[in-house]
């Protein structure tokens, strides 16, 4: 049996049964929170300008074998239909700031602390992690990978401005109280060049160095085969590692996290369904919507904590929302990985139009 048999094998295992490894990770995590206070003592200790590093290591390994698989002389021909990109760029900087926004002063409306942390988690958008989602759910790799792009650029370009329309200047026009806010460039400059810049890095310089001294078959039949199960490996990893640092909260003020989870399922869900069903109607083929769904569904909650502990400090509600993001996007954006499949027989398989 060849070594790409034996390798697509194992991914498909481990594909198969995503949810339970992820479930398993995170029961794992939050054991050592309570029982393994070394492990998240040395979890905490690692960090290097304010980035922890087994968390960053995790994030930008588990990126590296989908941006491999990317073709980046297609991604001009990937955006083919303008209309795909206008939307995805309305869903990510408007319908989604705006719809975090919302809920935040409807679950929070007399608590700023954790309603600003919502609003800065809305208008983070994901630049990482939506990868993963996108390969899982069978993607368009090259259409989500330009989208990161396009996101990234906006970020270094918006998310200042955003921040301070949402958080100082829209609150007071609904009798709330405003608030001041400074977002440091190199903080969004930073989350970008660490948590996208790298695994990018990677990813096209495995694939060049493949192509030219391997070629294109070996790359595409024994590479890439061999090396996708370690997006795998090392998203069960970030996963340990965060929820042993911050799996102690679901202990000791779970309250306040189902409070806070509320609105971000809502958000999770209402984004992934909203942007699936306008690509329906636009007529998207099904590896396009699901790129565009995920890119729209999913935030940059590095960037989001970066930027509430350096403004408000790290024991504030702000930062407490950030940290608890992560922990409702996981297992949800799983779940929607599943419902995007189901989604792809009942919308596409079936009419012969993938």
């Amino acid at each position: 049996m060849s070594s790409h048999i034996i390798s697509e094998k194992r991914l498909s295992f481990l594909d198969k049964f995503l949810t339970v490894w992820i479930f398993i990770a995170m029961g794992i995590g939050v054991s050592f929170s309570i029982w393994s206070p070394g492990f998240v003592d040395w979890i905490r200790s690692s960090e290097f300008g304010g980035t922890n590093l087994p968390i960053a290591i995790g994030l930008i390994f588990m990126m590296v074998p989908p941006l491999a698989k990317v073709n980046f002389t297609r991604i001009p021909k990937a955006f083919g239909r303008i209309d795909l990109v206008l939307y995805s760029l309305l869903l990510n900087w408007v319908v989604g700031p705006l719809l975090m926004f919302g809920l935040a002063f409807l679950f929070f409306p007399e608590n700023q602390e954790y309603r600003i942390g919502l609003i800065l988690i809305g208008i983070a958008r994901c630049i990482a992690m939506v990868l993963v989602w996108n390969d899982l759910a069978d993607g368009d790799r090259e259409v989500a990978a330009g989208l990161v792009a396009l996101n990234s650029i906006f970020q270094l370009l918006f998310y200042g401005v955003l921040a301070y329309l949402f958080v100082s200047i829209l609150p007071g026009t609904l009798g709330f109280t405003n608030s001041s806010i400074h977002v440091s460039y190199w903080d969004i400059a930073y989350s970008v060049l660490i948590y996208l810049g790298i695994p990018f890095l990677l990813g096209w310089g495995i694939r060049t160095l493949s192509f030219r001294f391997k070629g294109e078959e070996w790359t595409t039949q024994k590479l890439l085969p061999t090396i996708s199960p370690i997006t795998l490996i090392f998203l069960l990893l970030t996963i340990v590692f965060i929820f042993s640092l911050k799996g102690d909260s679901l202990i000791n003020i779970p309250l306040d996290v189902l409070k806070i989870s509320a609105p971000l399922l809502i958000y999770f869900i209402l984004m992934f369904f909203f942007s699936f069903g306008l690509g329906l109607l636009i007529k998207a083929d099904y590896p396009r919507n699901v790129a565009v769904s995920f890119t729209a569904a999913g935030n940059n909650f590095e960037l989001a904590i970066a930027v509430a502990i350096g403004t408000f400090g790290i024991a504030s509600g702000q930062a407490f929302v950030g940290i608890v993001g992560p922990l409702v996007e996981i297992p949800v954006l799983v779940l929607l990985v599943e419902i995007a499949k189901i989604f792809k027989q009942k919308f596409y398989l079936k009419r012969g139009a993938v």
